[in-house]
């Protein structure tokens, strides 16, 4: 047991053998949020319920079978991280993950513009992975230690977790760049696109200034550093170059600026609003 109580499970892929949490404990625990808790916690779930859902739109469409499985597996364990997180953010509000997930509008989300891109081609799904997973690894390794017990259980699970993701999208960054002409310049063309969108994952947004003078929240402005120092060391083993273009501006994570947020919620909410209280 971890110190905040939580049992052993492994993942979604099998990696991250150790102490975790699993959404029932988090239930029959009877940890509740207060009300800025809970908006973080829903950042962060956003964040991981919008990539999982992106993520698995390639199920049937990687170039090769075992690549099926590993978007799908880490599709799965970025739905579970959601899954903690909604959880948590809904002891606050009386709701439960299901409602968060497919019964808010979407200017009620609070994701990041980088997890909503469009996947692309292969080489860009994986750019969006590294840098998403770069930072998400970092966030988790402070996260660990938060005074506020389920958070700190939620981030022991996911960073085992997400040291595999990012070991995956590394090593694919590395044999595409190190691959044919076309591979590389399709590896360098989806860091290209991707990279302007990372800026958005350091802003600290309301609550969290408040959260991180008590210890439960970890400001994501201290992530910058290293999140951009790992990734550079990684560009620069691939050969490749380090994007330079500059950050794109006006995000806020309200989804204002957002050109795909409503076509992922479309697709995701539908079943769930068509038939709301359906169960199977």
């Amino acid at each position: 047991m971890n110190a905040g109580g939580f049992a052993s499970h492994d993942s979604a892929t099998r990696i991250s053998v150790g102490e975790a949490i699993t959404p029932e404990e988090l239930r029959a625990s009877a940890a509740v949020a207060d009300d800025a808790v809970a908006r973080y916690a829903l950042i962060l779930g956003d964040d991981s319920l919008i990539l999982a859902q992106r993520l698995g739109e390639w199920i049937s469409k990687a170039p090769e079978l075992e690549e099926d499985v590993a978007l799908a597996n880490i599709g799965l364990d970025l739905l579970g991280h959601a899954r903690f997180f909604l959880s948590y953010a809904g002891t606050a509000w009386g709701r439960s993950e299901d409602d968060l997930a497919y019964f808010r509008d979407e200017e009620e989300f609070r994701s990041c513009r980088l997890v909503e891109q469009d996947n692309g081609d292969f080489a860009a799904t994986l750019a969006r992975q590294l840098i998403f997973s770069s930072y998400a690894l970092q966030l988790y390794r402070r996260l660990v230690h938060s005074t506020d017990t389920t958070l700190a259980a939620i981030a022991d699970k996911a960073l085992k977790e997400v040291d595999y993701h990012v070991d995956h999208a590394s090593q694919w960054l590395l044999r595409l760049a190190g691959g044919t002409d076309e591979s590389r310049r399709r590896m360098q063309a989806g860091l290209d696109a991707m990279w302007p969108y990372m800026d958005e994952l350091f802003i600290d947004v309301d609550p969290i200034p408040q959260l991180v003078e008590s210890g439960i929240a970890v400001a994501p402005s201290a992530l910058r550093e290293d999140t951009v120092g790992g990734l550079t060391e990684w560009i620069e083993a691939a050969g490749l170059d380090l994007p330079q273009g500059p950050a794109i501006r006006g995000a806020d994570r309200t989804g204002r600026f957002s050109e795909q947020r409503g076509f992922i919620l479309a697709e995701m909410q539908v079943l769930a609003r068509q038939h709301p209280g359906a169960t199977w």
